[in-house]
């Protein structure tokens, strides 16, 4: 279940519970993995803003989980950390919402694939490679459909208990695919 808009601040954050081994010195991963635990929505949207303090322009963001997983609630924490205007919901009918940053810092814009079916073909209809070099792009259910928009770009798994049940409790998997993303486990120390 995703957090309510005006959800109050975590006052804790989510730590790493898990890394892949570092690199050796000098070398450029391919991936970097961090794995972590969130207890509650205000931890997720935690997250999104602890997150945002590492985004630049031209960074594309993946977000992959079932429905209610805390996408939309990570992506509300990344434009609070952004400082973009504009309440951050989940663009599903609307496919995609552009969130401009009143303090000159990155758009955000934030896309549900969810119901496109195509690959990029579909999603040029968006001009999200016009976007992509001054904004940060989210895009939701993205997994097969944008991954050739950028060469580096993170993409976040979130895994949730199923079934019946309150557990807020998610397994959020950051997976950094390129030489930008290098240093990502010691940007969210």
């Amino acid at each position: 279940m995703e957090a309510p808009h005006n959800s109050p601040a975590a006052e804790t954050a989510p730590e790493p519970v898990g890394t892949t081994a570092p690199e050796p010195a000098g070398a450029v991963p391919e991936a970097v993995t961090v794995t972590l635990t969130v207890t509650s929505p205000e931890q997720m949207q935690e997250l999104g803003r602890r997150l945002a303090r590492v985004l630049a322009p031209g960074d594309l963001v993946m977000l992959t989980g079932e429905l209610g997983a805390g996408k939309t609630t990570l992506t509300r924490g990344l434009g609070e950390g952004l400082g973009v205007r504009g309440a951050v919901t989940s663009p599903t009918f609307v496919i995609a919402r552009v969130h401009p940053s009143p303090a000159g810092g990155p758009a955000l814009v934030h896309v549900d694939a969810y119901r496109l079916g195509g690959g990029l073909d579909e999603m040029e209809d968006l001009d999200l490679d016009v976007s992509l070099p001054e904004s940060v792009v989210v895009v939701e259910w993205g997994d097969g459909k944008v991954e050739e928009l950028a060469d580096d770009r993170l993409r976040v798994l979130i895994d949730r208990a199923t079934g019946d049940t309150d557990d807020e409790r998610r397994e959020v998997t950051l997976v950094g695919i390129g030489a930008r993303w290098a240093g990502l486990r010691a940007d969210l120390a």
